[in-house]
């Protein structure tokens, strides 16, 4: 899968975020290592809420690394 609307984040330890509604996979792409990670099944709440959360990183590693299934994708 393939999300066209990777957007930067100010934050410490992810680069960008992007989210397909129809799907419900959320991208992340951290800010060491070469990865992109797709999270499944995320509903737009969740997404809605890491955009208004006061620290991306901290938010994703509690609500999001370990809670749904993903896949890790290599990125130039």
């Amino acid at each position: 899968m393939t999300i066209h609307h990777m957007k930067p984040v100010k934050s410490s330890s992810v680069s960008a975020v992007g989210y397909d509604p129809i799907s419900k996979t959320l991208a992340v792409t951290f800010v060491h290592g070469k990865k992109r990670y797709e999270y499944q099944d995320v509903e737009q709440e969740v997404v809605d809420a890491l955009h208004k959360a006061e620290s991306v990183g901290k938010f994703i590693a509690a609500n999001v690394v370990g809670k749904y299934p993903h896949q890790a994708h290599e990125t130039a």
